[in-house]
């Protein structure tokens, strides 16, 4: 790898800081496990947050370096994303009729209750 310039490196972070960068704890590893999505790297982990999430970002500014330095282009950055609260869910036509009828037992809309549904699902 050539060496970083001071100027190389404040490049490299700024783009690395572009990155979503998550810390979640898992019940299963018993510890924290940090991973960037867009960056398709996961494994980091520790007991302390604070410090998986530093290592996670030393990991990402490795990673946009080795692409810089092989002159790869970076994946797209999810940074400053916007999310519009809408998407397309393709089902078959069982679920879309089982879906529907329970909403209706439960009086909502196939929108209400598959909104909760999700949101129970990532809870």
């Amino acid at each position: 790898m050539k060496t970083m310039t001071p100027n190389n490196k404040a490049e490299i972070r700024r783009q690395a800081d572009r990155y979503t960068k998550v810390v979640e704890w898992s019940a299963e590893d018993r510890c924290y496990v940090g991973r960037v999505p867009a960056l398709h790297y996961g494994g980091v982990h520790g007991k302390d947050r604070a410090k998986v999430f530093a290592e996670l970002c030393d990991v990402a500014e490795e990673i946009v370096a080795l692409h810089l330095t092989d002159g790869r282009a970076l994946p797209k950055a999810d940074a400053g994303r916007r999310y519009s609260g809408r998407f397309l869910l393709r089902v078959d036509n069982g679920l879309h009729e089982a879906l529907a009828l329970r909403a209706s037992r439960e009086g909502q809309s196939l929108n209400q209750y598959c909104e909760g549904a999700l949101r129970g699902a990532v809870a």
